[in-house]
């Protein structure tokens, strides 16, 4: 017995994808162009899966105060917020997201991953259930298993089935932590909100949203679905990443109670993290600046694209995720190796797309999944949907 041997199925799987010369896991960025466009495989492709909502990966305020914070702070903090890794940068920018929210508390983390890891490991104690939407990202389930709280699955959207789950427990219902995403990243779908703050308010329970996704991407002043639908009073804690529409790498949670300054002292994940370095928190600060002062105009640019690239394949008559958004999904049939064979003649067209696999995938299906920018121009949206129309007669028969 190897120690290896548990990853068989693994190994098995890169073997198919290396016999097609490419790995659609581990694909190499040779060049970037632009923030849409970038060289993989020697060929110049739009880039049409990376979050990059806003297109501001290139914006040159955002760079500029990048070079001016590495040249003034130099390249890292070499220690935790706890430690030495806190610079006055990071105290502004947790400033700066609170008073964008509207919340008298804010923490900012290394990566947004590191945030779910450390609020939801640590905010429910043993007592406290979690009620956790069925198709919440990775990254949530890991901050629950590895805190203490009890896990509880409700049906996707269903609001219906968080009520039933949460009259089961009786007073322990006022302690709960309920889960749920702005705008879900494989299907591009969004949380049913109104309806879960009402199942929320009825038992007294707690509200986390992540909005990674719908960060100025959605609501009049781009604070995500918390702010589109209105219910910013009811939600306890929202959580995000700046590595979506802010272009750089982090993440944050903000919350309606200032006692989420108590929570910082004992995160783990936040304790024994290396802090962002001041090159990427002074970038991460203009992005805000910008999406506040610009956001509208940018986002108008990125729900052109979403309902372009959208109405497109829908035409074509492909399966799609259950509504318009900035994330538009293929599915595909259950075949990885079919799959596989149309990402990678999907490539070769010069487009750039996620392949998403089971378990990853919300249902047994493969997806190709597209993620759209403000800053993708409507000749490249149109040469998407022409590289997917010329392998309609591939998806039909995957």
């Amino acid at each position: 017995m190897s120690i290896f041997d548990k990853f068989g199925a693994i190994a098995s799987l890169r073997d198919d994808f290396m016999e097609l010369g490419v790995n659609p896991f581990n694909v190499v960025i040779e060049e970037v162009l632009s923030a849409t466009e970038a060289v993989v495989n020697g060929r110049r492709t739009i880039l049409a899966g990376t979050n990059n909502y806003l297109g501001l990966t290139f914006d040159e305020r955002c760079i500029a105060a990048g070079k001016a914070a590495l040249e003034g702070q130099g390249t890292g903090t070499t220690g935790s917020r706890m430690a030495n890794g806190t610079y006055a940068g990071h105290l502004a920018l947790e400033e700066e997201l609170a008073e964008f929210f509207g919340c008298p508390a804010a923490i900012v983390f290394s990566t947004g991953y590191i945030a779910n890891l450390g609020i939801l490991s640590t905010l429910p104690g043993p007592r406290d259930p979690i009620l956790l939407d069925a198709d919440s990202h990775a990254s949530i389930y890991d901050g629950c298993r590895l805190g203490t709280g009890e896990v509880i699955r409700f049906r996707h959207n269903d609001a219906a089935d968080l009520d039933r789950r949460l009259a089961r427990l009786g007073e322990r219902a006022a302690s709960a932590l309920i889960v749920v995403e702005g705008i879900y990243s494989m299907l591009g779908d969004q949380a049913p909100l109104q309806e879960i703050v009402a199942v929320k308010k009825k038992y007294g329970a707690y509200l986390l949203v992540d909005e990674a996704h719908s960060l100025g991407v959605l609501g009049e002043h781009g604070r995500g679905l918390v702010e589109q639908a209105g219910v910013a009073d009811e939600v306890d804690f929202i959580v995000g990443t700046f590595s979506k529409s802010l272009g750089a790498i982090g993440g944050f949670c903000v919350s309606r109670w200032a006692e989420l300054e108590h929570v910082r002292y004992a995160m783990r994940p936040y304790i024994f993290t290396a802090s962002s370095s001041p090159a990427i928190i002074e970038s991460t600060r203009v992005a805000l600046a910008v999406l506040k002062d610009q956001g509208g105009e940018l986002r108008a640019r990125l729900w052109d694209n979403a309902h372009r690239l959208y109405l497109g394949l829908q035409r074509l008559g492909f399966s799609l995720g259950p509504e318009t958004s900035p994330v538009v999904a293929v599915s595909l049939g259950r075949s990885k190796e079919a799959a596989l064979g149309i990402w990678h003649e999907l490539l070769a067209r010069g487009v750039y797309v996620n392949l998403v696999m089971p378990p990853a995938t919300p249902n047994s299906n493969c997806l190709l999944r597209c993620s759209l920018s403000a800053a993708h121009t409507p000749e490249q949206v149109d040469a998407i949907v022409e590289a997917f129309a010329a392998l309609q007669t591939q998806v039909a028969a995957c």
